[in-house]
Parts: C-alpha cells; sequence; structure tokens
C-alpha cells in the first residue's frame, strides 16, 4: 500500500478484454503505484485446493509490487520472507496488529475491542531488534497497524501513540490505516500515518454508488496533511448470498467491478495503492471465492490491472 504522473490504457478493458497485453489507457493525474492482495502470507490455507499452502507470492508476483505479511510476535523471524518477496520484485506490508494491540472484549462495533498493549513499545522495539529492520527497511513498503482501528473500538490516542512510536523509529516506510466504511464518521487520523483507506464490499460501480462517494468524500475530509494519500481496497472476493443474492453481482462480473476500482483509483489524485481483498478462498465465509479462485477470464481483467499499476512485465 507515492509517485509519478503515468499514462494508462483502458481502452480494451472497458470493452471487456482480458488479455494483459491489451491492457487499457487514459491520461490521469493520479499518483497510483502500488498494487497487491491480501491474505498472501498471513498462515492462511486456501481450504478449496489439495495441497496445503499459506504463501502465495508465487502467485501473485507477476502482477503485483507489495503483499500482506502477517506478523503476531516480537520474536517473529519474517527477514526471510520478505526477501523471498524481493526476489519476486515485491515488497511487504506488514500486517502489525497483534504487535501493538490486544482483543480485551467484545465491547466494540465489530465485536471485538481492541486495546493498546501496555508494553508495546517493548514489543515493538524487540521486533526491530530480531529482524535488524532499520538496516532491512527497503523490503517494506508500509506498516499496517491498527486494523479497522475505530471499528474495533481502539481510541484515537492509544492509535495515534501506536504509529508515532514507529514513525519515530522508522520515519522512511509509510505507516497504513484501513477502517470500516460505517464508522467513518469517528475516524481521526494521527499525522504520523501516511496511507489511509476504507472497506466497503459488495458494490458493482464505486465510482456512481452513492454510498461510497459519500464515503470516499467523508475520508478525504479527515485527511489533515497534504502528504496523506489513499489506499482503495478492491472487491476481489466472492460470497455468493451477499454479492450474488443480496448485491446483484454474479460471479461473471467481478471483472468489471475490478475495473470499476481501477478507474476510481487512477481518477484520484490523492489514490496511492490498490490492494485486493483478498486472494485465496475460503475466508470470511466457506463459500467465500478468492481472485485465485475466480474464471480465468476474470482473474486475467485484474491481473491486466496489476501489471498496468505495477509496471510488471505484460
Amino acid at each position: 500500500m507515492k509517485f509519478r504522473y503515468f499514462v494508462l490504457w483502458i481502452t480494451c478493458l472497458l470493452m471487456g478484454c482480458s488479455n494483459d497485453e491489451n491492457a487499457a489507457t487514459s491520461s490521469t493525474n493520479s499518483e497510483l503505484k502500488y498494487f497487491g492482495f491480501t491474505l498472501v502470507d498471513t498462515y492462511w490455507d486456501d481450504p478449496t485446493d489439495a495441497e496445503i499452502k499459506n504463501v502465495y507470492i508465487d502467485e501473485v508476483a507477476s502482477f503485483s509490487n507489495i503483499a500482506d505479511l502477517l506478523v503476531l510476535n516480537p520474536e517473529d523471524q519474517i527477514v526471510s520472507r520478505m526477501q523471498a518477496m524481493e526476489v519476486l520484485q515485491m515488497k511487504a506490508v506488514l500486517h502489525l496488529n497483534e504487535i501493538f494491540f490486544l482483543r480485551m472484549d467484545a465491547d466494540a462495533p465489530s465485536g471485538n475491542r481492541y486495546q493498546l498493549r501496555d508494553d508495546y513499545q517493548l514489543r515493538w522495539d524487540t521486533f526491530i531488534t530480531t529482524n535488524s529492520l532499520i538496516e532491512n527497511q527497503n523490503l517494506i513498503q508500509a506498516f499496517y497497524v491498527g486494523e479497522e482501528p475505530t471499528w474495533n473500538g481502539i481510541p484515537f490516542l492509544e492509535l495515534q501513540a501506536a504509529s508515532d512510536y514507529i514513525k519515530a523509529s522508522i520515519p522512511q516506510v509509510p505507516i497504513l490505516i484501513i477502517e470500516a466504511y460505517p464508522i467513518l464518521n469517528e475516524l481521526q487520523i494521527p499525522a504520523s500515518v501516511d496511507w489511509i483507506g476504507f472497506d466497503h464490499y459488495f458494490i458493482k460501480d464505486p465510482q456512481t454508488d452513492p454510498d461510497f462517494q459519500a464515503e470516499l468524500t467523508l475520508l478525504k475530509s479527515k485527511l489533515v496533511l497534504e502528504r496523506q494519500k489513499l489506499v482503495f481496497v478492491m472487491d476481489t472476493h466472492f460470497i455468493p448470498e451477499i454479492h450474488r443474492d443480496l448485491a446483484g453481482i454474479n460471479l461473471e462480473e467481478m471483472g468489471t467491478v475490478a475495473q470499476n476500482y481501477y478507474e476510481l483509483a487512477i481518477s484520484e489524485p490523492k489514490s496511492i495503492a490498490i490492494l485486493g481483498y483478498f486472494w485465496p478462498s475460503g475466508f470470511d465465509s466457506d463459500e467465500a471465492i478468492g481472485a485465485r479462485g475466480f474464471p480465468e477470464s476474470i482473474k486475467n481483467e485484474i491481473i491486466a490491472i496489476g501489471k498496468n499499476i505495477s509496471k510488471k512485465p505484460k
């Protein structure tokens, strides 16, 4: 999940092409530069295949330049995991919620209230030392801290304390937060946070959906510094009873959904990255299909988008 103006061809995808060599273009003033998926290196084993596999960097590397990497404990040794991404021309988005926050009870809108750990500074210092993060910061694209923080009951001052402490130790690496859409009105963004996004799924076209547009406008009004950028969370999973039955989106339309997110992101001057939620299947629901399980024609549309953004070879 900072940046140059560039030209992106969109004509062919708008006409339904799925071959990455035909990915379309349009002039834009967006700074969009990063593309990747969640659940790439997070210990999640896709239950829909016969193999035991929970690292998918080999599957997404040809069209991604960032990937989700989960950290659970301060003593986790992740350098080799980040180096494996670097070999494939990707950088890690380090998922740090467990380092800083602890689930306390169910007293939060999400049903899971988190609180800043008393020993968060020691835990972070241990993690930095264990992995020589200052020396290895070139392997990291962003620190993802406070997962849906307001939705999960994290007070602003606690989110700020965690973010400020990270920024003080490794200031060059951007800090990312993603908030849940129902509580955007209450979100406060620390000045130490660099990239901000929100998640709202089951929408066919966020460019024209009035709720999504109102949420995006609200999020932009929350930015406190000019340097802060936007991350778009692309809906790249499919849950039949929600996408199809409630939202009226068929699996065959998920390529169009991805294209709509892409067009919105390249039209937004403050956009910096797109994160697809999610790659392997079975997460959130046993019936959930991740982009990994999409029909090839749909998957190829998403791959073309990723290659355009990440500048991976066609």
